[in-house]
C-alpha cells in the first residue's frame, strides 16, 4: 500500500513539474526540417500583412513548426520589432560612421557581437541577425558551451570596433560577395546543408544573384503564383524598397539569374567548428525551374 502511495505521489509530482514547464513556455526540442518534397507556394491569406509586421511566426511559421526553421522565423519577429518602420537601409564601407549590418546591439548567448555604428541595416546583416537570434532560441544555455575563440569568430566587428572585412571568420564569410550564407553555414561551420529551389521552405537562407546588378541575402518565406501563372518570391531582409527591414514580394522571378539556398540543420556544430576552415568561393548557383 505504501509503495502504491509513493508511486502515485511521484507521478503527481512529475505531472505538476511538467505542467510548470509548459506554463513557463519551455520549448520542446527542435529538429532539422525534412519536409521538402516539392514546391512550397504561399496561400493568398499569407500575404495580407504588408511590409512591416511581427506576425511571421504566426503566418509563415505554421508551415515549419517544431524545426530549426521555425526558430529562424521567430527570430525575424524579434529583429523586425527593433525597427517597425524598417529602420532605414544604408551601405557605405568608407562612410563615417561606417555602415551597420543591423541597427541594434546584437548578442549571441548574452555576448555582444556588434556595437552598431548606425541604426540602419543592410541585407546580409539582417539575415545574419536572424540566424544569430535563432541560435539564441535553439540553445538558451549556449554560453556555457561556446569557447571564447569560436565566439570571437562570430563577431561582426574587430576587437577595436573596426569593420570586420569580408572572408574573415564567420561573419566575414556570410557577408562576402556571392553566396555568403552557403560559405558560412555549409562550408565553414557544417551547421547547414544546401537545398534546391523546389525544396525551399520558410526559414531557409537564400542568396539571390540578379541578372543586372549584384546580389541579395534574404530569409526565404515562400514562392507565389502571379496572375499570369508565373512564379514569384516572398522573402524578408533589409532593402531600400522597404526602408530597411521588411517583407519583400517579387511578383515575378524574371529579374533573378540564380539562387543558392541553405538550411540550418546542425546548430550544435557551432561548438566544434574550426575557425580557420577555408571555403571554396567559386561555386555555381541554382536556377529556378
Amino acid at each position: 500500500m505504501k509503495n502504491n502511495i509513493a508511486k502515485f505521489s511521484c507521478l503527481m509530482l512529475f505531472l505538476v513539474m511538467a505542467g510548470c514547464a509548459t506554463s513557463q513556455g519551455v520549448r520542446a526540442r527542435l529538429e532539422p526540417l525534412t519536409d521538402d518534397s516539392g514546391w512550397f507556394f504561399l496561400a493568398p491569406d499569407d500575404l495580407t500583412l504588408g511590409t512591416h509586421h511581427t506576425r511571421h511566426a504566426e503566418v509563415f511559421g505554421k508551415y515549419v513548426k517544431g524545426t530549426y526553421n521555425y526558430a529562424v522565423i521567430e527570430a525575424i519577429d524579434k529583429v523586425q520589432a527593433t525597427a517597425m518602420d524598417g529602420g532605414g537601409y544604408f551601405t557605405g564601407i568608407k562612410a563615417k560612421p561606417t555602415e551597420s549590418p543591423i541597427g541594434y546591439e546584437l548578442k549571441l548567448f548574452g555576448g555582444s557581437l556588434l556595437d552598431p555604428p548606425r541604426t540602419t541595416s543592410y541585407c546580409s546583416g539582417s539575415s545574419y541577425t536572424a540566424f544569430i537570434e535563432a541560435l539564441n532560441r535553439i540553445d538558451p544555455r549556449g554560453a556555457s558551451r561556446l569557447s571564447p575563440e569560436r565566439f570571437e569568430a562570430m563577431r561582426m566587428q574587430e576587437p577595436d570596433g573596426g569593420r570586420r572585412e569580408d572572408t574573415v571568420k564567420y561573419w566575414g564569410k556570410w557577408n562576402d560577395d556571392g553566396y555568403g550564407s552557403q560559405y558560412a553555414l555549409v562550408q565553414y561551420s557544417g551547421m547547414g546543408v544546401e537545398v534546391l529551389p523546389r525544396q525551399a521552405r520558410p526559414g531557409d537562407f537564400m542568396n539571390i544573384s540578379w541578372k543586372k546588378g549584384g546580389g541579395h541575402s534574404v530569409v526565404f518565406l515562400g514562392w507565389l503564383v502571379n496572375d499570369k501563372g508565373e512564379k514569384g518570391l516572398v522573402y524578408w531582409s533589409s532593402q531600400r524598397g522597404t526602408n530597411g527591414l521588411g517583407d519583400a514580394v517579387l511578383s515575378s522571378i524574371e529579374r533573378i539569374r540564380n539562387v543558392k539556398i541553405v538550411r540550418l540543420t546542425r546548430p550544435e556544430n557551432l561548438y566544434t567548428l574550426d575557425v580557420d576552415q577555408p571555403v571554396k568561393r567559386k561555386i555555381p548557383g541554382d536556377p529556378i525551374e
